[in-house]
């Protein structure tokens, strides 16, 4: 059993969730392979596929849609599960799931979406960036939820390998 994870992220902090997951499903005894969603000629090589993105104004990142879209025929015979980056805060806000979501879940029948808290690194926004972020006054700070993050990869990990004893 082999799983892609790939994850489009713009500040490289999605992609840190991409690592989290992978790691967690090798550790669960699932082969996984993290890679950008650019550059994806085929799918063969692997039984399953994560997609994920961070979120920006609301709809993922243009690399993970494309990714998604040109891929559908081949995501429509793997198993699917999407995530997505990018509420922040305490509570986390925004609460609700990207708008391109539902979509992609229905174009490639992906088995389930999970919204993940994000991070906001000052640092490493932009002038822009950071007039938009004062602007709707998100907070900084690194709000992931690790071992939520984990626990879902070991979950999709357990359903591979029922799938692949069954």
């Amino acid at each position: 059993m082999k799983v892609l994870v790939t994850v489009a992220s713009k500040h490289g902090n999605t992609q840190g969730i991409g690592e989290a997951i992978g790691a967690a499903l090798t550790d669960a005894g699932v082969e996984a392979e993290v890679r950008a969603p650019a550059g994806m000629a085929d799918l063969d090589e692997f039984d399953a596929v994560i997609v994920g993105s961070g979120v920006y104004v609301g709809r993922w990142l243009p690399d993970a849609r494309s990714f998604v879209e040109q891929h559908a025929d081949e995501l429509r015979r793997h198993p699917v599960w999407l995530f997505s980056s990018g509420p922040l805060g305490d509570p986390p806000k925004p609460a609700e799931d990207p708008v391109d979501i539902g979509a992609m879940i229905e174009l490639v029948g992906a088995r389930g979406h999970r919204l993940f808290t994000g991070n906001l690194d000052r640092e490493q926004l932009g002038l822009g960036e950071r007039a938009v972020t004062r602007m709707v006054r998100a907070p900084y700070g690194d709000f992931r939820a690790w071992p939520e993050i984990r626990a879902w990869a070991a979950e999709i990990a357990g359903t591979l390998r029922a799938v692949a004893v069954g």
